[in-house]
Parts: structure tokens; C-alpha cells; sequence
């Protein structure tokens, strides 16, 4: 999906054009080969672990305020475990629970209570000043 919108941005190589016509079941290889290759091909470079993390950390924080994703799925993969650097980016990682029956148990909050915050925290993420260039 992303080469599709990088195409429609715009962007236009042979290797970006195959990765987007690349089924969701293609081999992780060839869609990490193809990746790699679309990227150079456009000059692109990629950034740093932890700050490519905090990027996705901001598109994540997006989801629910779009109604993209409801709270509670926020609590899947290691996104409690992200280097958060700024203030809204501490709140909002401090109420991501490691899944999503911990809630009370590690945040002491019923899922109301929470979801709440949850979203007002990704709000006032997502309203922040980016902290780097792409956010």
C-alpha cells in the first residue's frame, strides 16, 4: 500500500512499480529485496531505528484519533517498549498497556477511564510540533 501511494505521490521507478503490484502473500525477502532496491532507486535513505520508530509512534497515535483503530488495539506489538523523547510522545506510549486484558492490572485504570486518555493523549501527539523532518 505504501509504494501505491508513494506512485501516486509522484515517485516513479520500475522496482517501486513491481512492489506495489507485489501480492500480500509475496515472500518477505522479495518484498524486503524490492524495498530496498525502490529506495535506492529514489535516493531515499532510511532513518535511524528509534527514529523511524518515534515516526511510526505519531502515525500509530493518528489511527485512533481518525477512528482508523479502536483503543484497545493499540495494545499489540512492543509499542510500550518505544524510546519516547518528548512529552506527548511519554504520555501517550505510558498508556499503551502490553495487551490489551493489562489495562487495569499495569495501568490501574478501567477501560473507560482509559480509552479516554488514550485518546486524548494520541491527540495531543498527533497536534504536536514534529520533533524531526517526516513526522
Amino acid at each position: 500500500m505504501t509504494a501505491a501511494e508513494a506512485l501516486a505521490a509522484g515517485l516513479d521507478t520500475p522496482t517501486l512499480c513491481e512492489l506495489a503490484g507485489l501480492p500480500r502473500s509475496a515472500d518477505t525477502r522479495d518484498i524486503r529485496d524490492a524495498f530496498d532496491q525502490a529506495l535506492s532507486e529514489t535516493g531515499i535513505e532510511l532513518p535511524e531505528r528509534g527514529v523511524a520508530r518515534r515516526h511510526a509512534l505519531r502515525r500509530l497515535a493518528a489511527r485512533p484519533v481518525d477512528g482508523d483503530i479502536a483503543p484497545a488495539d493499540l495494545a499489540t506489538g512492543d509499542w510500550w517498549e518505544t524510546e519516547a523523547e518528548t512529552v506527548e510522545e511519554r504520555a501517550f506510549v505510558s498508556l499503551i498497556p502490553r495487551c490489551g486484558c493489562c489495562i487495569g492490572y499495569t495501568l490501574g485504570l478501567d477501560r473507560r477511564t482509559w480509552e479516554a486518555g488514550i485518546r486524548t493523549a494520541a491527540l495531543a501527539l498527533t497536534s504536536s510540533a514534529p520533533d524531526g523532518p517526516g513526522c
